[in-house]
């Protein structure tokens, strides 16, 4: 089993909008130059946070508006932002882009916003909203219950994955051509883009309730890194108990090479990884389903 090491809170500056001095609902996380930046599903907001040290975090608004207050109204409000991935230059944006990815779970969760970077990975450019059904759209009707939680680069690839629930096994990986997804963006395109193949994934279940993506990283030679969790609901749309978490990892050739449990079933929606040597050091972000309770950084090291 893979234990996980508490790295900090992501506690964030009191002047910070924000219902609480927390990020709640990590559910995407990059790691570029001098900052981690996670995105959270229950917020408008991106999460900012030094590397080193545990200083607060602040916050960047990514949609204008405010959520209500209220679980429910704030769950059928919010954008639902669950994969946070990094694009290369193109267009506009010379130094690359963020790109957070809302889940398609519901019409108001298909959208998308682009944050361009400098040399360095910081954000120099306001937040760019995107409507992302022009690639999510296609893959509904195949899939019947959209649930995006993670996206990659790899290659000439954006890969988007597909997580299922107990109703529904439904694990995959849908694989876009880069290039006609950066073109789409820059141009503003509606006209769908469905994707050149899409691999389906069988993790494993836990009393007969399936393990399903979280997010994923991918490292320099093609392999993909995975986090999955077992979440006890029927649908994309209701949180359950998480009855246990594990991560992957799919090889260039898309065969699912390494799968292990972790030592506590901690709720991972977040993940990101660097190739050392002989092993994968991961950074990870918790979502607690619970407003009360900090998101949690953690690290652990996978052997090779």
């Amino acid at each position: 089993m893979i234990k996980l090491e508490k790295v900090r809170d992501l506690d964030i500056d009191v002047g910070s909008a924000s219902r609480f001095l927390h990020l709640s609902a990590a559910s995407g996380l990059q790691r570029l130059g001098t900052a981690l930046y996670v995105i959270a599903d229950d917020e408008l907001h991106l999460g900012v946070f030094p590397v080193v040290g545990s200083g607060r975090g602040r916050l960047i608004r990514l949609f204008d508006g405010e959520l209500p207050e209220t679980r429910g109204a704030r769950k059928k409000r919010k954008p639902d932002l669950e994969a946070l991935s990094v694009l290369p230059p193109f267009g506009e944006f010379s130094n690359g882009a963020l790109f957070a990815i809302g889940s398609g779970s519901r019409p108001n969760r298909k959208k998308g916003v682009l944050l361009g970077l400098d040399a360095q990975g910081a954000i120099v450019t306001p937040p760019k909203s995107v409507d992302l059904s022009f690639i999510l759209d296609p893959i509904e009707r195949g899939f019947g219950e959209l649930n995006i939680e993670g996206a990659v680069v790899v290659g000439e690839e954006l890969r988007l994955l597909q997580r299922g629930n107990k109703r529904r096994n439904d694990n995959a990986i849908a694989h876009y051509p880069l290039i006609a997804v950066l073109n789409a963006l820059s141009n503003g395109q509606v006209d769908p883009l469905g994707p050149s193949t899409v691999d389906r994934f069988d993790l494993g279940a836990i009393h007969g309730t399936p393990f399903g993506f979280t997010d994923a990283a991918a490292l320099p030679n093609g392999e993909i890194v995975f986090s999955a969790v077992v979440e006890d609901t029927e649908n994309a749309y209701l949180d359950g108990p998480c009855l246990g978490a594990g991560i992957g990892i799919i090889d260039e050739r898309g065969t699912l090479v390494f799968f292990d449990r972790l030592e506590y079933p901690h709720k991972i929606e977040g993940i990101h990884a660097t190739a050392g040597d002989g092993v994968v050091e991961l950074l990870l972000v918790t979502d607690a389903d619970n407003p009360d309770i900090p998101a949690g950084l953690f690290s652990a090291r996978v052997a090779r």
